[in-house]
């Protein structure tokens, strides 16, 4: 055999299994193009937010809603999106999310108010969902050895990283140049070239025409998901006790009851609820959503603080973030081997200690402090983060059979994208005054310093509990 080629195994189509060494390499780009973008639209439009506003018209609320549309689709869909490449193939679905998510963007570029702006997002969202769960599934068919898949994975993780890091630096420097529209625009040959790539190169996985889809409980989530957090935005406008809010309110608890009932009482369930009967499967999901609550609501309401009280430019608010965003990375590498030595759960405790007190450390700020004076702090903020995040992550794969970690990253996933969704509601909610935005901000980092340490305790805390019980 040629030293660069990987042994043939035929599939049920007739093509090869694994391809040459290029068409393998090549696959992976397409994943990374895919799983990129996504993380890319997350932080992108941070630094667009004042400009879109100023643009469209409307208030916090409605830059509320441009945020969490996406991520409310992304979180309800993700579980569906797995199941559906499952049954109709991997790579078919996965063309299929990356053609929507492109086209998506260039409806979000065309937007001619924000109403159009937030449907284009939300199907955006649910392209995203499509895009990452599928992404996993054909790189674990074009690596099926273990080593070669665990540096795939690795590459797929830090291009995403990357991508999530430039998204501020990228953003302001297409807002200066071309205005808010470009930052969807630089989407459309990232889809192009993901498009040819999956298209060419990546060969489908075997379907399972048996996987049923959820089609109820999909209905419940997006409904109970969308039900709070427009209650929780629209709070911060209408009040907590407009009757409005809490009708929302009151919708979401019954859709969450019938989305609970549903996947306890249906053969193939969306979210198997027995996952949950694993302590450190449970504690690692709580401590997913609370870190994202914590972290993403606050980069919300930071990008308004620079734009809109000290009245930084666009470029300059992302290149603020780029030091705080650029710090995961390295922290990330540097968090497994860590967790080798002490132990996941003391480093995910550490981490969410560490983000608690970059967060405590700013509740001083007040208008117009300088970017120095809280630079240490934003630093501090994100390399809980990275130091938190790989040790959360193998830790809850770990606490499931190895049959089920697929479901279990995508319980992670859709888990961590709910809790981005209640903190960028909640706390734009408590700045969506001008006038009192600074004690929101203050009342934002207080909250988020103390659902960091709620993590860390629940992380701690819990493991002990177990470490007695056995």
């Amino acid at each position: 055999m040629r030293a660069n080629t990987i042994k043939y195994e035929t599939f049920a189509s007739g093509a090869p299994r694994n391809a040459p060494r290029l068409a393998t390499s090549l696959t992976l780009a397409a994943m990374s193009l895919g799983y990129g973008v996504v993380q890319l639209d997350v932080t992108i439009v941070n630094t667009a937010l004042d400009a879109m506003g100023k643009t469209l018209g409307g208030g916090v609320a409605e830059l509320q809603w441009v945020v969490s549309a996406y991520t409310i689709a992304f979180a309800a869909f993700i579980l569906t999106a797995g199941a559906l490449g499952d049954r109709i193939g991997a790579k078919r679905i996965f063309i299929a999310g990356f053609a929507i998510f492109t086209a998506a963007s260039l409806a979000c570029a065309l937007s001619p108010n924000a109403i159009v702006l937030i449907g284009a997002r939300l199907v955006q969202g649910l392209a995203a969902a499509i895009l990452v769960p599928n992404s996993l599934a054909l790189l674990n068919h074009a690596y099926p050895d273990d080593r070669a898949r665990g540096r795939a994975v690795a590459v797929w993780a830090a291009g995403a990283s990357l991508a999530l890091t430039a998204g501020p630096f990228v953003g302001g420097a297409l807002i200066t140049l071309v205005g808010w529209r470009a930052i969807f625009l630089v989407n459309l040959p990232i889809g192009v070239a993901g498009l040819w790539l999956s298209w060419r190169y990546a060969t489908e996985t075997t379907r399972a025409r048996s996987r049923e889809i959820d089609l109820p409980g999909q209905l419940a989530a997006i409904g109970a998901l969308g039900a709070l957090a427009g209650a929780i935005i629209e709070a911060g406008a209408l009040g907590w006790d407009h009757p409005a809010v809490i009708a929302a309110f009151v919708t979401s608890a019954i859709l969450a009851a019938l989305f609970v009932w549903r996947e306890a009482s249906t053969e193939q369930p969306m979210l198997p609820l027995s996952l949950f009967s694993h302590r450190l499967f449970t504690l690692t999901t709580i401590v997913g959503l609370l870190v994202n609550v914590a972290i993403y609501g606050l980069i919300f309401v930071l990008s308004l603080y620079f734009q809109r009280i000290n009245g930084l430019s666009a470029w300059w608010t992302g290149l603020a973030f780029v030091p705080m965003m650029g710090a995961v990375l390295p922290v990330n590498l540097l968090a497994p081997r860590l967790a080798e030595r002490i132990g996941p759960c003391p480093i995910i405790v550490a981490g969410a200690c560490i983000s608690a007190l970059g967060c405590l450390g700013l509740v001083w700020i007040e208008a117009g402090t300088s970017y120095p004076a809280i630079f240490a702090q934003m630093i501090a903020i994100s390399s809980g983060l990275g130091l938190l995040v790989p040790p959360l992550t193998s830790t809850m794969l770990g606490s499931v059979e190895k049959a089920r970690s697929g479901i279990a990253a995508g319980v992670l996933n859709a888990t961590r994208q709910t809790g981005s969704v209640l903190g960028v509601a909640l706390f734009g909610s408590l700045v969506a005054s001008d006038r009192a935005f600074m004690s929101g901000l203050h009342q934002s980092l207080i909250i988020s310093a103390a659902v960091l340490l709620l993590a860390a305790g629940v992380i701690g805390l819990g493991v002990t509990a177990r470490a007695r019980d056995m």
